[in-house]
């Protein structure tokens, strides 16, 4: 997730908008992020806020809240357009029906694998953020390496998951759940390990990387070994807190990246179009799930 972050950040941060001048006033951020504080992602945003504070000659300053300290993971794209935050790590697929747009992206079987997926899902949703997310200012989108079905029973077939209840990842994957004949248990990652304990949920669908992060190893046996789908997340910030900053500090908070991420390339058009090192053709069946335990 953390090299995701910086190669997505190198890339994209450019399109978002030197040096801040001497006479620029000094800018205090709050960056939120819900994920624990342990988790790869924290040290990349920390890192980022370094370069933009050198970059902008120590004008601009974060402080960097994880582990749901602002507010709860499902409110992180309005913390950001109140003001609660000024940037905001979101996965706007907790709000069902608010982002369709940005909901494509979440396709079952469209990526396999974070770079390149990431590369793509932001360069397709870039023609469509100023319209649909037009309440912050978006900085770009990226995504996890691909998630799987975690169970608490096997499921070895499409049919098994007819009558079971599961947490999933996104509304996109929501609604493939449904089509399944299953039933959706809403809940954030922080929340996802205590409604599998309690038996709320049967299943969740989840990143591979985060398993062990969230608990989720200690709550489920069976996993599905293939590249069911991707969260994809956005980095937004605080409109009035962007227009507040001089030219240059927007500069500074908007191009500063890593230098060593890759160049993001242009993905024209529809999801439909996403090049072939970023999709995973659809695999028969679900054959592919392992009845290996959760160490």
């Amino acid at each position: 997730m953390r090299k995701t972050f910086l190669s997505a950040a190198a890339a994209a941060l450019a399109l978002c908008g030197g040096a801040a001048l001497a006479q620029d006033k000094p800018v205090q951020l709050k960056l939120s992020s819900w994920v624990p504080a342990q988790h790869a992602l924290n040290p990349a945003l920390q890192a980022w806020a370094e370069d933009i504070k050198k970059a902008s000659k120590g004008t601009i300053t974060s402080t960097l809240f994880p582990s749901e300290q602002l507010g709860k993971a499902f409110d992180h794209y309005d913390m950001a357009r109140d003001g609660i935050s000024d940037f905001s790590y979101v996965n706007p697929g907790y709000q069902p029906g608010r982002f369709p747009i940005f909901a494509a992206s979440s396709l079952p079987f469209m990526v396999s694998n974070a770079k390149a997926g990431s590369a793509a899902i932001d360069a397709w949703y870039r023609q469509y953020a100023a319209k649909e997310m037009k309440d912050v200012h978006f900085c770009f989108a990226f995504a996890h390496d691909p998630g799987a079905l975690h169970a608490r029973k096997k499921v070895l077939l499409p049919t098994d998951i007819k009558g079971m209840k599961i947490r999933p990842a996104t509304s996109t994957i929501g609604q493939m759940v449904t089509t399944l004949g299953g039933t959706n248990v809403q809940s954030s990652a922080p929340e996802a390990r205590d409604m599998l304990e309690r038996g709320v949920a049967d299943a969740i669908t989840f990143p591979w990387g985060s398993l062990i992060l969230f608990g989720i190893d200690k709550v489920v046996k069976y996993h599905m070994d293939a590249p069911l789908y991707v969260t994809p997340f956005v980095w937004v910030m605080n409109n009035d807190k962007y227009n507040a900053m001089s030219t240059a500090q927007k500069r500074s908070s908007t191009t500063t990246a890593p230098a060593s991420g890759p160049r993001r390339s242009a993905v024209p058009g529809p999801t439909s179009r996403l090049p072939a090192a970023a999709r995973s053709p659809p695999r028969p069946g679900t054959r592919s799930t392992s009845s290996r335990p959760s160490s």
